[in-house]
C-alpha cells in the first residue's frame, strides 16, 4: 500500500513541478505526522496532502481530508518550520490538496490551492 502512496506522491509532484512549484523536501515525518509534499510556489511555502481514491464513492479523495486531518497537516508544518528555523507565523504559506481519483488512466486531478485555512 506505501508502494502505491509513493506512486501517487510523486505522480502529483510532477504535476505541481509541470505548474511551475519547485520541490522542498517529500515526505517530511515526525512524531506529529507526516507531510506529503513540501514545495514553494514563487515565494509561498506550500505544504500538499496527496489523496488517492479509485472512485468517488463516499466522497471521493477530497473527502479524505478531515478537519482532524487537517489540523494534524497544520502541527506538523509547523514543527517542520521550527525544524528549519523558518518563521511560520511571518512566512507566506498555504496548505493544498492533490486529489487523484481513478482505476485507470486517465485519472481526474484535482489541484485545490489553500485547501484548508491555518
Amino acid at each position: 500500500m506505501r508502494k502505491q502512496g509513493q506512486m501517487f506522491e510523486q505522480f502529483a509532484k510532477n504535476y505541481l513541478e509541470n505548474r511551475g512549484l519547485v520541490p522542498v523536501c517529500d515526505n517530511f515525518n515526525s512524531r506529529i505526522g507526516e507531510i506529503d509534499l513540501i514545495m514553494l510556489d514563487n515565494n509561498v511555502l506550500v505544504f500538499v496532502e496527496v489523496k488517492f481514491r479509485s472512485s468517488n464513492s463516499f466522497g471521493g479523495a477530497i473527502a479524505a481530508v478531515s478537519a482532524s486531518k487537517q489540523q494534524k497537516i497544520i502541527k506538523t508544518a509547523m514543527f517542520y518550520c521550527l525544524t528549519k528555523a523558518i518563521n511560520f507565523e511571518h512566512t507566506a504559506s498555504r496548505f493544498d490538496v492533490v486529489a487523484i481519483t481513478g482505476a485507470s488512466e486517465p485519472l481526474d486531478i484535482q489541484w485545490i490551492k489553500n485547501a484548508f485555512p491555518t
